[in-house]
């Protein structure tokens, strides 16, 4: 059994990235389990914790956390055309201390979304120079920029909008497929 984590890249409880992080965790395939990764109560990334402690307990706990998954789906808004100081703080913990990089070699997806029409490009963008340097092969297509997604749930976090499904269960066939590519 093989585990993708789902890391919405917002803290909001009414996030519409965690709603869609939500919504593909029924759309596994047999074989695969999507878990949603919290990175919720994760102090900013500092440092002195690694190299003088003591260790924040989040931290031993979310880099465990990374390091038994197979591969990540990242869903983020986008902050000021990047992705929210959050998401990053999260990447920077896992990342480090230099050498320890949980994230390394794990096949990747970046999944935007807004309430606007610019859908998270820069954001999906700006996350993807951060996989390079993190040795995470992602997924080129389908590239997906989820518009207007306040328009795509209901009142209880549900996912109505039935284009909205069919591509996002495109892209997770297409992201299921360039992980198996990418996977030893």
């Amino acid at each position: 059994m093989k585990t993708i984590g789902i890391i919405p890249g917002s803290l909001r409880a009414a996030s519409f990235s965690k709603k869609v992080g939500n919504a593909l965790l029924g759309m596994a395939p047999e074989g695969v389990t999507f878990k949603i990764i919290s990175i919720e109560g994760l102090p900013v990334y500092n440092q002195d914790f690694d190299d003088h402690g003591p260790l924040p307990e989040s931290y031993a706990a979310f880099r465990s956390e990374i390091k038994a998954l197979d591969g990540v789906i990242f869903v983020t808004p986008e902050h000021n055309r990047s992705v929210p100081a959050a998401l990053k703080n999260a990447i920077d913990v896992a990342s480090r201390p230099y050498g320890k990089n949980t994230w390394s070699g794990k096949p990747a997806a970046v999944f935007s979304n807004s309430p606007g029409a610019l859908s998270g490009f820069g954001a999906n963008h700006h996350l993807r120079q951060s996989l390079v340097f993190l040795n995470m092969p992602a997924m080129a297509q389908p590239e997906v920029y989820l518009q207007h997604i306040n328009k795509d749930f209901d009142e209880s976090g549900k996912l109505i909008n039935d284009d909205t499904r069919k591509f996002l269960q495109k892209a997770v066939d297409a992201y299921i497929a360039f992980f198996n590519k990418n996977t030893p």
